[in-house]
């Protein structure tokens, strides 16, 4: 047993020992790296650079990229890192940047799909006043909000996690997770950063409610929509998004409140990786790649410098 006084460094023991496994860990964790990374810049770049595309939903889409590059990269180099090195150490400092920068953009990803949500509300529902509204002020405004959540949430988290007593090094996870550094933590000091969960967890869901609201004034409004084409529009755009809300919190939620098992569970390991990993990897895909003004900006304009030819 180890006080915290003595912990220096955590073993994270998140995959298998066997080399064959772990290859193929390697291999499809850079697989998903490499596409998550590729996916986000081309998103960040094609935003930045298309004037057209200055907008309210695509200023949020930029941001999103962001966080969902950021987050990938907080846990997966490490993994593969560790791997490669046939190592399975990571530093006391490494093990808090780790938790401080995932819960980072965990947060302000949550709290950025919210916003999202409320400017397809006010474009759906507001039309008119909509320029009004998500005018270029309004919108930094919010994005910065989102950030500065972020920061302050993972902030009181990661301090919270970091002052408990330790009573072994070993996580069973392969990365730096609140709820497995729980588990090694001792009985007294786990218990506050439960009540510390809980307590961001209601808040969670009051946040996930008045999402749901919007939502269920964005489909009303839709049902009043004589064009079919116009319905089908709004429903491509809005459900998958409001179906990456609903997986996002429900992983996160069955993580870090779900009770930790005494040994290692692969369940456990495929939720983490849903929630940290899927995302950036399919976000790209649900809000861009099927959207047809960027398709066209994208490949006529930042990559072959062309006019907008429509498909």
């Amino acid at each position: 047993m180890l006080n915290q006084s003595r912990v220096n460094g955590f073993l994270l023991l998140g995959f298998s020992e066997i080399q064959e496994l772990q290859i193929f860990h390697n291999i499809i964790f850079v697989i998903m790296y490499l596409v998550a990374f590729i996916e986000n810049l081309l998103i960040i770049t094609v935003i930045i650079y298309s004037h057209q595309l200055h907008t309210p939903m695509y200023f949020f889409l930029a941001n999103l990229s962001f966080q969902d590059f950021g987050s990938i990269s907080v846990t997966v180099p490490k993994s593969i890192a560790n791997s490669l090195m046939k190592t399975q150490a990571i530093s006391y400092s490494g093990c808090v940047c780790q938790v401080f920068f995932l819960v980072f953009f965990m947060i302000s990803h949550y709290l950025l799909l919210g916003i999202m949500a409320y400017d397809r509300y006010v474009a759906i529902c507001n039309p008119l006043h909509y320029e009004t509204v998500m005018n270029k002020k309004a919108c930094i405004q919010m994005a910065t909000s989102v950030w500065i959540g972020g920061l302050f949430y993972s902030a009181m988290h990661t301090g919270t996690t970091f002052t408990v007593e330790f009573c072994s090094n070993v996580i069973n996870q392969f990365f730096c997770e609140i709820p497995q550094l729980l588990k090694i933590s001792c009985f007294d000091s786990y218990l506050k950063e439960v009540w510390v969960l809980t307590f961001g967890a209601c808040l969670a869901f009051i946040y996930f409610a008045l999402i749901a609201f919007s939502y269920v004034q964005i489909f009303r409004a839709v049902l009043r929509i004589h064009s079919s084409q116009g319905k089908q529009k709004v429903f491509s755009t809005c459900l998958p998004h409001f179906i990456v809300i609903s997986l996002f919190l429900v992983s996160g939620t069955f993580v870090y409140l779900r009770p930790t098992s005494g040994s290692p569970s692969a369940f456990d390991l495929l939720v983490s990786m849903f929630y940290c990993m899927v995302p950036p990897v399919m976000n790209p895909i649900i809000y861009s790649i099927r959207n047809r003004e960027l398709k066209m900006v994208a490949i006529n304009r930042a990559i072959f410098n062309r006019s907008i030819i429509p498909f």
